[in-house]
């Protein structure tokens, strides 16, 4: 049986399709159309807190040139229709295998089909999995005072997943997290760029001493990462603060797709970011201030900052962030989280996320 929010989804994607053969019969060159997905097409307003679209449109038009790409994208229309219909799923590496049946229709590459999909989902105004798909890596780490309350799949009864009892482990989000519920009695959410330091924080019960919740990003977080620590965060009323490397990667790939998401995913922003989201991480002032060890900067690191710069609705709107990444290309180094490890193991124990949080004029926006 088809949930009534997906029967929604399939009648969009029986309507866009039946409006295809309709101007096929009257002998008219079918066209779908999709928001243009690039920061290009997004403005950022701090009063909504996240990158929203502005209109700028594209079009997929049947043509001789553009035969093959608008075949393949009915073929993703009609694989997300049967993966609804049927309860099923596909991860995105899946769906690419699948249209090896495809005939000429088929993609040659991945990126090829994880074009056409994003392209699909932007046309439908979704969020991927609400289309069948999933993505294939994994959607973070959590540790700390917190109880998920999940269901049992077969009975659909209600589990409680206590995050404190992982031993040196730590619990995975799932890639669907719509469902979860929280309990917790945490004062912030610390969202941790690296592995190695969320591991660290963890053997040292950094969570029990602050009374907070870990959530390892582990890079770029994921958008099942970054949904649920904006479902927990809002339902709880918890502040979220973010640990990254003082790198221009940290700043404007980690933390800015955390806290108002991506051109490339303008049309479902309002529910994967978090624009509560505070930085608490390494600034290019930290690197002076206590002196971290530090490594040049690549011409690819000076041109990201030129970027965020010059093209970045959010940074544009900071004029902190302006100046940090001026301060940083001035200086043309960056640091890693782990560079404080230069004063002492847990330094970043002892001294540096204690002042940090106690000072939010250190913060960045």
């Amino acid at each position: 049986m088809v949930k009534k929010k997906n029967s929604l989804v399939l009648g969009k994607i029986n309507e866009l399709g039946n409006m295809v053969y309709k101007s096929i019969k009257k002998k008219k060159l079918p066209e779908l159309k999709m928001p243009l997905r690039a920061l290009s097409n997004v403005k950022y307003d701090p009063k909504n807190g996240f990158f929203e679209l502005i209109g700028k449109m594209k079009e997929r038009t049947l043509t001789a040139s553009t035969i093959k790409t608008f075949a393949q994208t009915l073929r993703m229309m009609a694989l997300s229709k049967e993966l609804i219909e049927q309860d099923d799923i596909a991860t995105k590496r899946e769906a690419y295998y699948v249209s090896k049946n495809w005939a000429e229709a088929r993609f040659n590459e991945q990126p090829e089909s994880d074009t056409v999909m994003d392209d699909f989902e932007a046309m439908m105004m979704v969020n991927r999995e609400q289309i069948g798909f999933i993505p294939e890596e994994k959607g973070g780490e959590i540790a700390g005072r917190l109880i998920v309350i999940d269901k049992d799949r077969d009975t659909g009864k209600p589990i409680k997943i206590d995050c404190t009892k992982f031993g040196s482990g730590a619990y995975s989000i799932p890639i669907s997290v719509e469902e979860l519920k929280f309990e917790t009695q945490a004062k912030f959410i610390l969202a941790i760029e690296t592995a190695g330091m969320f591991q660290r924080l963890v053997k040292h019960n950094y969570w029990k001493k602050t009374n907070c919740i870990l959530v390892s990003m582990g890079g770029v977080p994921t958008r099942a990462c970054r949904r649920f620590i904006r479902r927990l965060s809002d339902d709880k009323k918890l502040p979220v603060y973010v640990f990254t490397d003082g790198d221009p990667y940290g700043y404007g790939s980690i933390y800015r797709t955390l806290k108002v998401g991506s051109g490339n995913a303008a049309h479902i922003n309002k529910y994967f970011c978090v624009p509560q989201a505070k930085f608490i991480g390494v600034t290019p002032q930290d690197i002076v201030d206590y002196k971290l060890p530090s490594h040049p900067l690549k011409d690819v690191d000076l041109k990201k900052i030129k970027d965020l710069i010059k093209n970045d609705p959010f940074i544009q709107h900071h004029k902190e962030w302006q100046k940090a990444l001026k301060h940083m290309y001035q200086s043309k180094v960056r640091a890693e989280q782990q560079a404080l490890a230069k004063h002492g193991l847990n330094f970043v124990i002892s001294d540096y996320l204690p002042k940090k949080l106690k000072n939010p004029t250190s913060w960045l926006p």
